[in-house]
């Protein structure tokens, strides 16, 4: 926990536009839960639902098991490995969470492991290069897994092997193992609608020799869907915890949810939807990617006032103007933007530095990373100083310049402001999507207690858990506690001492690579129905 350091008046009034407290994160979150209705119901762009029911996510009897290929594309980093599932005897004995209100992890040894597991990271270079150069350096990453898994496994070379892919950008699906890209965002330049599962078998035809086996994709899913995924098969649920969510808060920001399939627009159904061999397609819930980042729910943003002039100027200095307000807003690619042109500006408007007085780094775009800000904090203001000047030296100016210890402790009150925002607005967004899941009973008036039933009392308390997973809410600042304090305060303030619910972010990492494996074990025992 960091020490408080005292904030000047001229500072708190610099910093008032990005002010958001539990009142307005609460009424936020009723905004954003009308919002993500309207999108679930009209949107062609979110709220995409994957062709994957409740009944395949939610085993009732023993759980998948098996060794499977499987891949996370993310925004940074390319994963590959094989995901061993281990089954439902090796399932966690209790549901991860405690109930004393301290939302301790207390999960035992998981139910699967990643072995023969590689990483890479994505060099800008790939990013900006067409698209079937970057697939086949994808192709190549693929094939040295599956060559230690010939050898390590004793791999059948002449059996195709089934493959799970996790895919961090927008798809359209209208089956399990096939994906059309969208726009991809976050700094890579594919734009046109490809098809995903063509391009990655394509791509390690080329980079295979003769000697490796063939890939099948069997199942493809969004990052988000893969944690809530892989959340979902290690968490053991009873009958007052639910596994609800699966969110992701790294580079980006996206969330997943089942949703029912009649609150969704019929043309984003799929064709076919996997499910259990007793159920039916026609009425399952399905998990759905939101996209809860993209521009179609900025206008309560903007209602709240919550946009400052600075998200602005972000937006519209960024690859995509006016893509993913959000996640500007929240993620880990952005924050650290943020943060800095909101330094520059205060340090120029307030301390009077001319730009040929700042270091050189300062001045260009991505200078200032999130993950500097990220342990950016006291003990004392003369650690910041010092922090300050290791990453920024005064030498590298045009003109000679000195940091302060008010220099330091401006930009650690910038990069806190930033923080507390960015958990308020995942907070209310988390509470405005469950609600749209119908897992929160939110009231339809603000005003009226007439409509909460639940005012004279509550049934057995339900434990919603969210399973999140990303760097940025792990790691920047104290956003993760932040978060978790204004989801407790939301429902305080929705339902006061009689909550029906108690809402528990749990950790869920690498749900990417795991999601994708355990969904192509689940796609390999059952039945697609139209």
């Amino acid at each position: 926990m960091s020490t408080t350091v005292a904030m000047p008046p001229e500072l708190e009034h610099f910093l008032a536009p990005l002010s958001i407290d539990v009142t307005r994160a609460h009424v936020l979150a009723h905004e954003l839960y009308r919002t993500y209705q309207e999108l679930a119901a009209n949107s062609l762009t979110q709220f995409l639902p994957t062709p994957i029911s409740e009944s395949i996510l939610r085993p009732t009897g023993g759980r998948e098991k098996g060794r499977y290929l499987a891949i996370d594309i993310g925004g940074t980093n390319l994963r590959v490995g094989f995901v061993e599932l281990l089954g439902s005897e090796n399932a966690p004995t209790s549901n991860g969470v405690t109930t004393n209100g301290d939302h301790s992890d207390h999960r035992t040894p998981s139910n699967l492991r990643r072995v023969l597991e590689k990483s890479w990271p994505i060099q800008e270079t790939l990013k900006n290069e067409k698209p079937d150069s970057l697939f086949a350096w994808i192709g190549s990453c693929i094939a040295q897994v599956v060559r230690e898994g010939v050898e390590v496994f004793g791999l059948e070379r002449g059996r195709e092997i089934p493959m799970g892919v996790t895919f961090s950008f927008p798809v359209v699906q209208n089956t399990l193992s096939d994906a059309t890209i969208m726009a991809m965002g976050k700094g890579f330049a594919i734009t046109s609608k490809l098809d995903l599962g063509s391009l990655l078998v394509n791509g390690y035809e080329r980079s295979k020799t003769p000697d490796l086996p063939r890939i099948k994709v069997t199942a493809i899913l969004n990052d988000a869907v893969a944690t809530l995924v892989s959340f979902i098969y290690q968490f053991q649920e009873d009958r007052s915890h639910k596994a609800a969510m699966g969110l992701i808060c790294g580079t980006g920001t996206n969330a997943t949810i089942l949703l029912r399939q009649n609150i969704l627009h019929p043309r984003k159904l799929p064709g076919k939807i996997t499910v259990s061999a007793e159920g039916r397609a026609d009425d399952a819930r399905v998990a759905v990617n939101t996209e809860w980042s993209i521009n179609g729910a900025v206008q309560p943003l903007r209602k709240l006032g919550l946009i400052s002039k600075w998200d602005v100027q972000l937006d519209a200095e960024g690859e995509v103007p006016g893509f993913q307000p959000f996640e500007y807003m929240t993620s880990g690619r952005y924050l650290g933007e943020l943060a800095r042109l909101m330094f520059l500006d205060y340090v120029k408007s307030h301390f009077g530095l001319s730009q040929e007085k700042l270091p050189t780094q300062l001045l260009h775009r991505f200078g200032l990373t999130t993950t500097f800000l990220s342990h950016y904090q006291p003990p004392h203001p003369p650690t910041l100083l010092r922090k300050l000047e290791v990453e920024f030296p005064p030498t590298t100016s045009q003109l000679p310049v000195e940091w302060t210890e008010e220099h330091a402790v401006t930009l650690y009150h910038i990069a806190k402001s930033v923080e507390v925002r960015a958990a308020a607005l995942v907070a209310a967004a988390i509470v405005g999507l469950l609600a749209c899941a119908d897992d929160i009973p939110l009231s339809k008036s603000l005003e009226n207690e007439a409509n909460r039933p639940w005012i004279n009392g509550a049934s057995d308390k339900m434990n919603l858990v969210v399973g999140y997973t990303g760097g940025c809410i792990v790691h920047f600042q104290n956003y993760l506690a932040d978060c978790q304090s204004f989801l407790d305060a939301i429902i305080d303030r929705e339902f006061g001492d009689h909550a029906p619910v108690r809402l528990i972010l749990s950790p869920c990492h690498d749900g990417g690579i795991t999601g994708a494996g355990v969904l192509c074990g689940a796609s390999q025992t059952k039945s697609e129905n139209v």
